[in-house]
């Protein structure tokens, strides 16, 4: 009888694709979750150390280098504009001394503002970073020489004519048409388009920034949640090999890496809304006051000039309207019926224009009462101006010139307030700028530390349990 042999068993099948990969021993495997852990640590630690410096560098460029330099140029607007207010105020004056405004004063005030119209050329042009600014800048500059030129010029023949208050003579006025054309329509537009192209900077960086700083917020959740899952694996692989209820040291580091990633989350969160607050609430004001500011004052030298230059009256008179309406647009179809409707505005009211902007901030302690006080002001300035124009329509352009002059310090009220409202922002600016440098310090030092604790409690955690394999 022939024995029947059992067939030998068929060989066990190989481990195939990701098992493959994976560790065959409990070692294998606790070294593996440890070195995931670290890959893991290494990258949470990159992306918030890439979120960090991107919100120190928007802080910087917006705080205290592009932010400051373009407010500084946007303020040459205003040296410009009352440059060539007061050398129409000085023309205006003549030799009178009952105004109660001196000739000499509004000279002064005119080679201050040309002094710091200076000041403000050579910061743009170090802060242009592009051909065309560069440009701009230098126009601007040669611009600036041929309206000195041609203002003292004016001066000089006016005090050759020794003229009272009121109309200069028709050469004096001749020589100004030339400096006040060259200054609207060449300096101003200019210096206006070197301050937008300046103010391309800082808004291209809080942008890229502020971006940057909230994708770098996700970035640092999603690796730590993925960092944290390691580190609970490892924990629980752990305890289920080799039946420990809890690994101190690995317990240890995973609340470590809890505190790191909440932290570093709620703290590049603050980073985006400093950074937020600073362009918004405090940049963009200072700036866009700056120009109301500016505007106004251009508006208040066209009352001058109505009065300086009566064959352009008419011309002046339209331009002023249309700066009034940019600086608090109401509709109406001419200034008589625009400083009607300003008369009815109250401070709080529904309008536009770039007190119309200001209107529409909300938040800023103080900053609703500020501008109802710039609205007071600038109504008392429209009255003004409708009492000037009626006199002069009655015939009474002396008592109209007296008039003028004797406004000042009216317009000077209202200017004031201008003045304490972006006051205001700038502070709102600081201080967001201050608490984004204080908000990122010692996170260089931090960071690293943290990464070097995490990674000292992993090896102290796994290291007993492969020695138990030697």
């Amino acid at each position: 009888m022939t024995v029947m042999q059992q067939a030998p068993a068929p060989p066990a099948p190989g481990r195939r694709g990701v098992r493959r990969a994976l560790p065959r021993t409990a070692a294998g495997r606790v070294r593996a979750l440890a070195a995931a852990v670290v890959v893991a640590l290494a990258a949470t630690l990159a992306v918030t150390w890439a979120a960090v410096a991107d919100a120190r560098d928007g802080v910087r460029v917006i705080g205290r280098d592009a932010g400051p330099q373009v407010v500084a140029t946007g303020d040459l607007y205003f040296q410009l504009t009352d440059m060539d207010a007061q050398l129409a105020s000085a023309l205006l004056i003549g030799r009178a001394e009952d105004l109660g405004v001196r000739r000499a004063d509004a000279i002064a005030r005119y080679d201050a503002n040309r002094a710091r119209a200076g000041a403000a050329l050579l910061t743009a042009a170090r802060l242009a970073d592009e051909r065309s600014e560069e440009e701009t800048a230098r126009d601007l500059l040669s611009g600036l020489g041929r309206y000195e030129r041609l203002a003292s010029q004016a001066l000089l023949l006016d005090q050759q004519d020794a003229h009272a208050a009121g109309p200069p003579s028709a050469r004096v006025t001749a020589v100004y048409r030339q400096a006040t054309d060259l200054m609207k329509l060449d300096l101003l537009p200019k210096a206006y388009n070197l301050t937008l192209d300046n103010g391309t900077l800082v808004r291209h960086t809080y942008e890229d920034r502020r971006s940057a700083v909230r994708a770098g917020t996700v970035a640092v959740v999603v690796t730590g949640v993925l960092l944290l899952a390691l580190l609970v694996a490892l924990q629980v692989f752990l305890t289920v090999r080799f039946r420990r209820l809890l690994n101190p040291a690995l317990a240890l580091a995973t609340l470590l890496v809890v505190g790191l990633t909440g932290l570093s989350t709620v703290m590049l969160l603050g980073q985006a809304e400093r950074l937020r607050t600073a362009k918004e609430d405090g940049f963009d004001s200072i700036l866009a006051l700056s120009r109301t500011r500016a505007i106004s004052n251009s508006a208040y030298a066209d009352q001058t000039r109505y009065l300086l230059d009566p064959g352009r009256a008419d011309t002046y008179e339209q331009v002023f309207f249309s700066k009034s309406q940019s600086v608090l647009y109401l509709r109406a179809g001419n200034l008589a019926a625009y400083n009607d409707a300003v008369q009815r505005q109250s401070g709080n009211g529904r309008y536009l224009g770039f007190l119309g902007v200001e209107a529409g901030r909300q938040g800023i302690p103080g900053q609703r009462a500020a501008l109802a006080r710039v609205v007071v002001g600038y109504r008392a300035f429209q009255a003004d101006d409708r009492r000037l124009r009626q006199l002069t329509g009655a015939g009474e352009r002396g008592r109209a010139v007296a008039a003028r002059l004797g406004e000042a310090r009216g317009f000077a009220a209202y200017d004031a307030s201008l003045v304490r409202l972006a006051a205001l922002h700038q502070d709102v600016f600081d201080d967001a700028i201050r608490d984004g440098e204080d908000g990122s310090r010692y996170w260089e030092y931090g960071l690293p530390a943290a990464g070097l604790a995490v990674i000292v409690l992993v090896l102290l955690g796994v290291r007993p349990r492969l020695a138990e394999y030697r």
